[in-house]
């Protein structure tokens, strides 16, 4: 059963609204184009915070008869939104920086301006620690995606705190906004690699590299033992790994036995890929229509290439 991870989600509303209101301050006061750009981008995670919300509710949802697999895979749709949101802010930062650029304005009250957009960063920092602490904890890419979030908008603040500081100091109008560009340049990065990862997870990819390590080395194990196995298949779906694989036995054995034995295995990769569901099919290992399957089907890197 999924644990409710809404409560996390919540408080990346709450510190959203907070950080909205503290930016709003800052901009008000100084007039900077790098503080409204840093408050406009509260506005974006807080729309995320929100998405998030809905999907975790989404994603918890227990098993029904139309989805078997539960509905984690939802996941990837609040996590391939926070990825355009992020993409989406830095435009919007890039259009208000350039526009500034061109048409520069001098700042006021930058010193109060500062303290009040530095309260709201520390605000975001925590946020995202304990984000980022929990998707990792629950395997929820909808919580590490809008941590990422939370911490391109801590960098952003960061740079456009710099940027406000050093105008001060120098009277260097232009320094504004392309710290803020730069800032905008920066989380880009942020942005593709969660429309990368969701994209991966919507086309049912392989669960990481470690995770089959482990498994591999659970069944080395078994191998030495004189059985064998193939066809092993993975995928995610939001927090959950889906396992599957084909246990070669000795033909001889009876199906308690051999029913037994795949438990057992289950029970071990299970202790070892957290949140994992696994399916296993016995076969005689001395029987060659037990190979006819072993490959899935599958086509190799080159031949995939060929073809596209």
């Amino acid at each position: 059963m999924h644990k409710d991870l809404t409560r996390f989600a919540w408080l990346s509303i709450a510190a959203a609204v907070a950080t909205i209101l503290l930016k709003g301050v800052a901009w008000w006061l100084t007039g900077s184009v790098g503080l409204l750009s840093d408050a406009l981008e509260s506005f974006v995670n807080l729309a995320g915070a929100l998405m998030a919300l809905y999907v975790l509710s989404l994603a918890a949802t227990p098993a029904d008869e139309k989805h078997a697999y539960g509905h984690g895979k939802a996941e990837y749709f609040s996590s391939a939104f926070e990825g355009f949101l992020i993409l989406l802010a830095a435009v919007s930062i890039g259009y208000t920086a350039i526009d500034r650029l061109l048409h520069p304005q001098t700042l006021a009250d930058v010193g109060v301006g500062l303290l009040v957009s530095v309260v709201a960063s520390v605000i975001n920092l925590l946020a995202a620690r304990q984000l980022l602490k929990a998707g990792r904890a629950y395997n929820s890419i909808t919580l590490e995606a809008d941590a990422k979030h939370l911490m391109t908008d801590v960098w952003t603040s960061v740079g456009v705190i710099i940027g406000v500081a050093l105008v001060w100091l120098t009277g260097w109008l232009w320094l504004d906004p392309v710290i803020a560009l730069l800032v905008a340049a920066n989380i880009v990065w942020t942005g593709w690699q969660l429309l990368h990862r969701s994209a991966s997870g919507l086309m049912d990819a392989a669960i990481p590299q470690e995770h089959i390590d482990a498994i591999e080395t659970v069944l080395a194990k078994y191998r030495e033992q004189g059985l064998d196995f193939h066809a092993l298949r993975t995928r995610e779906a939001g927090r959950q790994a889906f396992i599957s694989m084909h246990v070669l036995v000795p033909g001889k054995w009876t199906v308690q036995r051999g029913h037994d034995l795949a438990e057992v295995i289950e029970a071990e990769i299970r202790g070892t890929v957290p949140f994992s569901h696994i399916t296993t099919h016995l076969e005689p290992i001395e029987d060659p229509v037990s190979l006819i399957d072993a490959t899935l089907e599958r086509q190799d890197a080159d031949e995939v290439g060929r073809i596209e």
